[in-house]
């Protein structure tokens, strides 16, 4: 058996847990509201203030979805109790993020603005502090939303492997290559 699905997601208080029909999941907390369409053959219950995550068979299929069900319920647990942060750092000369509401300036080296709209779900800050890179900060209850708009001001300027120019993620370790050697 899954020791990811089999394990119990604990129920904090003040989060509020919902099986509709269909197997629509509802799970609502202090930071928000999400909703996630579980197959119709995983069984989800709450059991002692504790979802429990069951399938029917030992079927590849079946094992597959227990382990990623449970894990996505877990994030939106986490999710709505305690939130999600993401960090995002532009290295590089005359790099500049700033932020007007959910709209996202950034300065990449290109010859014109990028302007950037983050959904609604989600906070954005920017904080740019003199001799530092400027840090775009994501806020949300919804961990997968954050990952993919991440990826998506990622992959305005991806960070080279020369110098390191470009958007990563704070804390990441950049493989850097060598660069030309000089002749005689």
């Amino acid at each position: 058996m899954s020791r990811i699905g089999k394990a119990p997601i604990k129920l904090p208080a003040g989060v509020d847990f919902k099986v509709s029909n269909g197997n629509l999941v509802t799970i609502k907390g202090p930071k928000g509201e999400l909703t996630q369409q579980v197959d119709v053959e995983i069984k989800v219950e709450v059991v002692n203030g504790e979802i429990i995550v069951t399938r029917p068979t030992d079927q590849k299929r079946h094992r597959a979805m227990h382990g990623l069900y449970r894990a996505l319920l877990n994030n939106m647990v986490t999710g709505v109790t305690t939130g999600y942060t993401l960090k995002q750092e532009l290295v590089g000369v005359g790099y500049k993020a700033t932020n007007d509401g959910n709209i996202l300036d950034l300065t990449l080296g290109y010859s014109h603005h990028i302007y950037f709209q983050i959904p609604t779900e989600l906070k954005v800050k920017t904080e740019t502090e003199k001799g530092k890179n400027p840090i775009i900060i994501l806020e949300g209850c919804d961990k997968q939303l954050i990952g993919q708009v991440a990826a998506k001001i990622r992959s305005l300027r991806k960070p080279e492997p020369y110098k390191g120019k470009g958007i990563k993620f704070v804390g990441e370790q950049l493989r850097r290559k060598a660069g030309k050697t000089a002749s005689k």
